[in-house]
């Protein structure tokens, strides 16, 4: 699979005496993957050292953190040579190993010439003891689960893929793959962003084989649950995380805390909501009261809606067959404007842009406030080809802005201010308006 981040690993590469690197991402979304075939594909050499319930590793790291030491012992317990200036040295599951986790700090000091690519869970990041952490001495990228448009790479249709990245906001799209990129983003609407899922359905187009992978991806998360949150707090976490596709669906104003469970409120689930958020497993995406730069300063966040972090793990727990989306029935039709609203959520958050949402003191709504580059972008979501919205009007009444976006099944239609732009879409708004 084709990803994106792969230019960013190639200018890191580039960049003289680099800092050790950490990507960090969800459990599955493809780290270990992308850092082997970078390590096989740009380096003489490679070595590949898990953390993860290997002791004899982790009591390398406990002497002392003298970069020469660690690589003589490194040598020893692997029984090969590590050449520093030619041989990629890859930590996986880094979070297992807080001593490890400073070490990158004294290979930046004293070893520069080391190349150190680091992987983690956000979670495991998130609860790194907080000396351990190498602040200023690391570089950073996030991987996500596949993009809308690396999902249409893994399906082979690099033609379609190449006239989108050349793409332009006033241009018109050829009509003759409009119908065909709405049914490539159905299809990504069942499987979602996990490669092992999108490897899956690329290879053998067995919807149930991917639905198993999923579910065996969300029990897997639930597992993390239990091994890393303290037992007070695992049903909260459960019941918060299997509350969100619900409340999406129902459409809520903000996320209801009671609705959780009766009787529990805000004060009650904090601790546990957060830890999701610091796993990266859900989005929160809080209310403004005006926008304006920066946007933070006018959030409240204590009225926020959730997202969850792929739209196929949010498909599977709401349990909708792939024929349900295909033909568009009752069940989907219960679920279609949360799927497409978290859909559209993801897309933002791969290329870097964290809205928020807008409501007045009415019942006027817009889904997404966003700044890109200078403007402040509202974004209307709609699920289908009806893109009548008296909320963005009123919006767009009050405030005036240059750029307005709404997003739906349509074909593209530009009339500056409004861009009316197709769901498969939703992820060139930072190039577009930057």
């Amino acid at each position: 699979m084709r990803r994106a981040i792969w230019q960013n690993l190639l200018d890191w590469k580039s960049r003289e005496n680099h800092k050790p690197l950490i990507i960090r991402g969800v459990r599955q979304c493809g780290k270990t993957w992308i850092l082997k075939e970078f390590a096989e594909h740009c380096y003489e050499d490679y070595i590949y050292l898990n953390f993860e319930g290997n002791p004899q590793l982790k009591a390398i790291f406990l002497a002392d953190l003298d970069p020469v030491r660690i690589i003589q012992e490194l040598e020893l317990l692997n029984n090969r040579r590590i050449d520093v200036g030619k041989t990629l040295i890859i930590f996986d599951e880094i979070q297992f190993c807080n001593e490890a986790l400073t070490s990158l700090k004294y290979f930046n000091e004293n070893m520069p010439a080391a190349s150190i690519v680091a992987a983690g869970s956000l979670l495991g990041l998130a609860l790194s003891k907080p000396l351990s952490f190498p602040v200023g001495k690391v570089d950073f990228l996030d991987l996500y689960p596949l993009s809308f448009s690396e999902f249409i790479l893994a399906c082979g249709e690099d033609l379609i893929y190449e006239r989108l990245q050349q793409l332009q906001a006033a241009d018109d799209m050829p009509a003759s793959i409009h119908p065909k990129l709405k049914n490539l983003l159905q299809e990504y609407f069942f499987t979602g962003g996990m490669p092992e899922a999108v490897y899956s359905w690329v290879k053998n187009r067995d919807p149930e084989e991917v639905a198993m992978i999923q579910r065996s991806i969300l029990d897997s998360y639930e597992l993390d649950f239990a091994k890393h949150a303290p037992d007070r707090d695992f049903e909260k976490l459960s019941l918060i995380w299997h509350a969100v596709p619900a409340q999406l669906a129902q459409q809520n104003q903000k996320f209801i805390f009671n609705r959780v469970r009766e009787g529990y409120r805000g004060r009650d689930l904090e601790s546990s909501l957060q830890w999701l958020i610091s796993a990266g497993l859900v989005y929160k995406v809080s209310k403004i009261s005006k926008p304006s730069i920066p946007l933070s300063a006018y959030s409240d966040d204590s009225f926020f809606k959730l997202y969850l972090c792929d739209i196929g793990l949010m498909r599977a727990m709401a349990d909708i067959p792939i024929m349900s989306i295909k033909q568009q029935d009752s069940l989907f039709a219960e679920f279609k404007g949360a799927i497409t609203e978290n859909f559209v959520l993801n897309e933002l958050y791969t290329t870097g842009i964290h809205p928020y949402f807008w409501k007045s003191k009415q019942t006027a709504e817009v889904d997404f406030v966003c700044r890109v580059g200078t403007n402040i972008i509202p974004i209307e979501v709609k699920a289908d080809e009806n893109v009548r919205s008296r909320s963005l009007s009123v919006y767009t009444e009050k405030y005036k802005p240059d750029i307005t976006v709404r997003m739906s099944m349509k074909k593209p239609g530009n009339d500056p201010p409004m861009y009316s732009i197709p769901l498969y879409l939703a992820g060139k708004l930072q190039d577009w308006f930057k």
